[in-house]
């Protein structure tokens, strides 16, 4: 048996966690530089604000219905998402970490009598260790699970959260409720495929007379997806790695730069943050590449996007090696492109090789002080908080450098912002 448990508006649940007056209120979430909205509370889906609206052009309905407006606070969200799924790896070992606030789970070698008040325990943990809402869906396989995990949250009042297919009549009923464009897996273009077919729900697209032309048309992933929602378990729990393949920190300017002094401090920042994560996961990077954009709806070209990438004789984690390079490759993309104003630039890393199994070069290697000098660094950061020590190339003041007048406060993450309590 698997089940999917899936936070309910996460974003929103957050800042409500710590801001419970805003219970029963439209809520909206903001995108970097308070750009678009990226999260909604259903009390704003309710009032009409749709997702991806930019703040602009929502103004007299936040005004007029009241909405609360929040920046997004991802420090504050990913803390949260780890106490869920701690929490939710008691209930079982074999737990994937499907998004910030899904988590897939299996149950193959557990003893448990009754999956419905299974559900209703981590439901309830959930709420009083956390204070985020969560709606449970019981199937024999991973799509399946989707499906309960949609029926839960669409009819909470009957469910109560909690929904397990576990006989066939719940799930003939299920799939014959579940449109085709809900299924998991199907996207844009293959529901305008299936339609034209006359395959409408998920009941239709089972149908035998449709598994050659699924087998032609969608080929393996959608044979597999067919033997799921007819009850077969096909996909496995994915262990997720905590290691990546690659880091990239990317960010949109409050106001397009052009000036080459401002875009190497966001690039030196940049660079220095993807230095600072590979350290973290303890790994060492080959390859660096730099990207600046512009505004192509502001401006005339047929070239908005710049980048270039540098691939090292010797692999590196240091902050000034990687930072070097990145600003070197800055100026050959600025060379030229002087009066070009950009809207975003980043860094990205690749071609990772772990630390300790990292291949020294005899003729061309970095000097070997920046070794000791990094550590100092990180302990002195960790140490003393907030990034104090920063390379000279940086704003020492600023890291991320974005429009965030929304913002609540860090309150899981930082002890200038923990609760106060006043006993009288």
């Amino acid at each position: 048996m698997y089940a999917l448990v899936d936070c309910n508006n996460f974003y929103a649940s957050c800042e409500r966690v710590f801001q419970p007056e805003f219970n029963g209120k439209p809520v909206v979430i903001l995108s970097n530089n308070d750009g678009c909205v990226i999260a909604r509370s259903n009390e704003a889906k309710a009032v009409g604000i749709p997702m991806g609206a930019p703040l602009f052009q929502i103004k007299d309905v936040v005004k007029e219905k009241n909405v609360k407006v929040f920046s997004s606070n991802y420090a504050l969200y990913g803390d949260l998402s780890n106490r869920v799924m701690r929490i939710l790896s008691k209930f079982s070992p074999n737990l994937e970490i499907y998004s910030i606030d899904e988590a897939f789970m299996n149950f193959d070698g557990m003893a448990v009598p009754d999956f419905h008040n299974y559900g209703v325990q981590m439901k309830k943990r959930i709420q009083k260790w956390v204070g985020i809402p969560v709606c449970v869906g019981f199937a024999p396989n991973k799509t399946l699970a989707k499906v309960a995990n949609k029926i839960a949250k669409k009819f909470q009042d009957k469910t109560s959260g909690i929904y397990c297919i576990d006989t066939e009549e719940k799930r003939i009923k299920a799939l014959k409720w579940t449109k085709i464009e809900d299924v998991w897996g199907i996207g844009n273009r293959t529901t305008k495929k299936v339609k034209l077919r006359n395959i409408n729900t998920a009941f239709d697209f089972i149908q035998p007379q449709n598994e050659n032309w699924i087998r032609k048309e969608l080929g393996v992933v959608g044979l597999r997806l067919k033997y799921e929602l007819e009850g077969k378990s096909v996909l496995d729990l994915e262990l997720i790695s905590n290691q990546k393949k690659s880091i990239a920190t990317t960010r949109s300017f409050p106001k397009q730069i052009s000036d080459f002094d401002l875009l190497r401090e966001r690039v030196a920042t940049f660079a220095s943050i993807c230095a600072e994560k590979l350290r973290q996961q303890k790994d060492c990077c080959h390859t660096i590449i730099v990207m600046l954009i512009i505004d192509r709806h502001t401006v005339k070209t047929s070239k908005y996007y710049f980048n270039m990438a540098v691939t090292l004789p010797f692999a590196t984690n240091s902050t000034l090696t990687i930072s070097n390079v990145a600003i070197e490759m800055l100026k050959k993309l600025h060379a030229g492109n002087e009066n070009m104003k950009f809207k975003k630039a980043g860094v990205v890393v690749s071609e990772f090789v772990p630390e300790n199994c990292k291949q020294f070069q005899l003729f061309e290697e970095e000097n070997p002080k920046h070794l000791a000098l990094m550590k100092t660094i990180d302990y002195l950061n960790k140490k003393i908080g907030d990034k104090k020590v920063k390379l000279a190339s940086q704003n020492l003041n600023l890291t991320w450098n974005m429009r965030q007048n929304h913002l609540s406060p860090k309150f899981t993450t930082n002890f200038k912002d923990i609760l106060e309590i006043k006993c009288q």
